[in-house]
């Protein structure tokens, strides 16, 4: 998934399946956003991913799934996501919230500092 955009330019990599297992087999804290190449709305969401991973840089991964294409399908499908953008946030290997469409930023943030906060 290469642009012509220089690495600075964005802190929020693309990821296969397999590093997505590896996330989850590490209990990170991470945000993944799942997208496709092909998805309007898509576009829309992704300046927020690139916001919220400068915002929580310290503290929270995010990166993104291409689930257009076959080989990340099945990762869509394991977590009922039906549409994208579809935002999810996974704590400890389990998954805690999804997000669904394209929704103001301070939705994302919220979910996220509810993570954080010590419960």
């Amino acid at each position: 998934m290469a642009t012509s955009e220089s690495p600075n330019e964005t802190l929020v990599q693309y990821i296969e399946k397999s590093d997505f297992e590896s996330l989850l087999e590490k209990k990170e804290l991470f945000v993944m956003d799942c997208t496709a190449t092909w998805c309007g709305p898509c576009k829309i969401v992704a300046p927020l991913m690139d916001k919220l991973a400068e915002e929580y840089k310290d503290r929270v991964k995010v990166v993104k799934l291409d689930v257009g294409d076959g080989k990340n399908k099945s990762v869509a499908e394991k977590y009922g996501i039906r549409s994208i953008p579809a935002v999810m946030f996974f704590k400890d290997g389990d998954l805690s919230e999804t997000i669904v469409g394209v929704v103001p930023y301070e939705k994302f943030t919220t979910a996220l500092n509810k993570i954080l906060s010590p419960s």
